[in-house]
This record gives structure tokens, C-alpha cells and sequence, in this order.
């Protein structure tokens, strides 16, 4: 079994994260999100891993290289994000035999996706509340999918297309298929002509999770950070306190009087302190630094932020190379108790969050005493001056 797992994405509705990151190269936990998917396809069984790239593509091949947990790694470029269909089409020629496809941008239940690839041809399906919103599963009397319908206004099942799939090699063949009414080559229709073909078998996962913007990733790493083990490698002082499942790498550091609460996750070369105050479910990304009476609180740092001393951070995504200055103030509750908005392409969207803080890109520096009101986004490179009150999108 080969897997084809789609990373060629820049991921537009997580801007500004995805500045100059593909998406599915964005911090989760200890990985990047695509890892999580690829790790997984190699635990249920994948002898070789198809990476089809796009935006930013050396970002990925950096990191898999050719060679991926002794698994051989190839790259197939796809320069038009044109549809799924067409993803796993520029993958065609390293295709023989069944196939797997996932999403790298999605997050599965590592059992399921085994459970999918003993079950070829299958597709995973979670159940859901509302499944007007989905691709939706229908399914015959000896349990196999006879009929897929997306978003319909009737469902006829609660089963939702959770995108990955195992396929027949025949499969191969069919991956050419006519624009959808959205402009796009769409892998549903490769499925549907195997639900016409083969009995496909639904492979129902207990957790799945389309990552696609920000407070999405802050709902990954708060997922897979509660999966971790504590695990002491790093420098820790004795004048510090560690309580519940905490991880602190080899070459991170926790400094005197610093209090860290997991889940949390703290990198190589992260330090904490003195007199830090970092709770769950946090992670901390390789050299990042929370320094002296910081409070840091349900947050993803990314590789290299600093939050500088006097500050408080709750529920929120830092870039890399943030830079907040001494005294910024993150709020991420409004005073009406509202779910916080943010902004999604030009919508203004409810997170469905109660608390929900800021999202800064790449490279942002604050004022000293700044304020950062819930909800707001600042783009890469942005800044404020000091003192300065923050109530829009920069």
C-alpha cells in the first residue's frame, strides 16, 4: 500500500500563519501537522509515503527528505491547486497497485486509518451532528457505501466523509475527472465510480479534524499534547515546579520559581522563567523564550517567539520569531461573554470559543504595555508602539 498524502496547499483561511509556512507544516505538538498524517499511514502499514507538494514545497521536502521513519519518500508537484482529484493525478505515475489517500491537513485517529487500510476499498466517516455541512456517506443493507452526496439539504445518514481513503489500483485510471460546480477535479468523484465498481467498506473514526484555521491548530495541539507522557530531558531547576503530564526536551530549559502546569510541551532550546507561569495545554516550539513573571496559557509558541517579562498570553498563536515587548497584554474574553470572531477571508467568523486571544504572523514585534484585544489578527512583520491599545486587524 502506497499513500498519497496531500500537502500543496498554502492554506489561505489560516492566514496569517501560512505566510511563508504551507499549512500543513504548521506546529502540532512535537511534529508538524502533515507528520501526524504521514505517522500515521506508516503505523497502519504504508511500505512508501507520495508527498504531493506546492506552496512552499522545499519546506516539506526539508523536512521528510527521502527517506521518512525507513519508509522511501517521493514528491510529486502539483503547481495548480486544481482540486483533489488532480493532486493525487500528478502522483499517478508513482501509483501501482491499492492507494491510500490522505489529507496532510487533517488530523485521524491513528486506528482508524489502520482499520481503513485493512479494509481497501474504504473511506473513513465520522459521525456528526449536522451533516448538511459534509459529504455525506450513504449506505445500503450489508453496510457498504452505495451513494456519497455532498452537503445535502436531506441527509440520509449521519456518516460524513472524514477524506481518507484507500482505493483500488484500477483507481489509478480514473483519477481524471470533470470540474465540480466549485471549479475543481474532485477525488469524490473517484470514489463514487468505485462505490459503482467495488464494495467500498465505511471505516467510522472516533476523532478526526480538519485543521483549517487558526483556533483549529490551537484545538490540534490541545488533542495531541493531552496524548503525551511525561517526559523530563531538558535542565530543570530545582526551585521550579512541573506538575501533570509536562515534557521538556533535551537542551530546553525551566529557570527558578517557574510554574509549568500541562499539558505542555517544551522544546529544544525553549526557556521558561524566571517566575514563569505556563499551563496547559501549551507548547513552547524549539528556542522559543517566556521570560521573567510571564504567564503563558493554552498558547502555541512557534519556533523562536518571545514573550518578554510582565506579559500575559492566553489562548492564542504566535508565529516564529514573535517578538512581544515587555507588559503586552493579551485579552481573549469579551466582556459580553460572546463567542470571539476573527477574521477569515474577509468574513467575520465566530470561533465558537468562549475564550480565544490574538494570532500574529511571522516576525510581529509589540510596544512595551502594549494591549491585544480578543479575536485580532496581525499579520506578518506587523508591530505596535508602546502603550499602544490593539482593537484591529494590521
Amino acid at each position: 500500500m502506497k499513500a498519497v498524502v496531500l500537502a500543496a496547499g498554502e492554506g489561505t483561511r489560516i492566514r496569517p500563519l501560512s505566510a511563508s509556512v504551507p499549512k500543513p507544516m504548521l506546529p502540532v505538538a512535537d511534529r508538524p501537522l502533515v507528520a501526524h498524517t504521514v505517522d500515521a499511514a506508516i503505523d497502519a502499514g504504508a511500505d512508501e509515503v507520495v508527498l504531493v507538494v506546492g506552496y512552499e514545497a522545499d519546506t516539506v521536502k526539508e523536512y521528510f527528505g527521502t527517506e521518512y521513519r525507513g519508509r522511501p519518500v517521493d514528491y510529486a508537484v502539483q503547481h495548480e491547486q486544481a482540486g483533489t482529484a488532480h493532486a493525487v493525478s500528478v502522483a499517478r505515475e508513482h501509483l501501482e497497485g491499492p492507494f491510500a489517500v490522505l489529507n496532510g491537513d487533517n488530523l485521524y485517529d491513528p486506528a482508524a486509518i489502520e482499520r481503513l487500510f485493512d479494509a481497501c476499498p474504504a473511506v473513513c466517516a465520522v459521525e456528526v451532528q449536522n451533516p448538511r455541512q459534509y459529504g455525506v456517506l450513504r449506505t445500503d443493507a450489508d453496510g457498504t457505501i452505495d451513494h456519497i452526496v455532498e452537503k445535502p439539504a436531506d441527509p440520509p445518514t449521519n456518516l460524513a466523509n472524514a477524506g481518507a481513503y484507500t482505493f483500488p489500483g484500477v483507481a489509478r485510471d480514473w483519477l481524471d475527472v470533470a470540474q465540480s460546480e466549485r471549479g475543481e477535479h474532485e477525488i469524490t468523484d473517484v470514489l463514487a465510480r468505485v462505490i459503482d465498481e467495488f464494495a467500498v467498506t465505511p471505516v467510522t473514526t472516533a476523532r478526526w479534524m480538519d485543521v483549517g484555521r487558526p483556533w483549529e491548530l490551537l484545538e490540534a495541539n490541545e488533542w495531541k499534547l493531552g496524548d503525551l507522557e511525561r517526559r523530563i530531558d531538558g535542565t530543570v531547576s530545582d526551585a521550579a515546579h512541573l506538575g501533570g503530564t509536562v515534557v521538556v526536551e533535551a537542551g530546553a530549559t525551566v529557570k527558578p520559581g517557574a510554574v509549568v502546569e500541562g499539558p505542555v510541551l517544551i522544546r529544544s532550546g525553549a526557556t521558561v522563567g524566571p517566575n514563569a507561569y505556563v499551563r496547559g495545554a501549551t507548547l513552547l516550539g524549539e528556542d522559543a523564550s517566556v521570560g521573567n513573571a510571564v504567564e503563558i496559557k493554552n498558547s502555541v509558541l512557534s519556533r523562536g517567539a518571545t514573550v518578554n517579562h510582565l506579559s500575559y498570553v492566553g489562548d492564542s498563536v504566535l508565529g516564529r520569531d514573535v517578538n512581544f515587548g515587555a507588559g503586552t497584554t493579551v485579552a481573549n474574553l469579551r466582556h459580553d461573554g460572546g463567542d470571539v470572531r476573527f477574521a477569515v477571508k474577509g468574513d467575520r467568523l465566530s470561533t465558537d470559543r468562549r475564550k480565544f486571544g490574538v494570532v500574529v504572523g511571522d516576525g510581529v514585534k509589540t510596544g512595551i504595555n502594549s494591549s491585544l484585544t480578543p479575536g485580532l489578527k496581525l499579520t506578518a512583520g506587523a508591530t505596535t508602539t508602546p502603550g499602544e491599545v490593539v482593537d484591529r486587524d494590521r
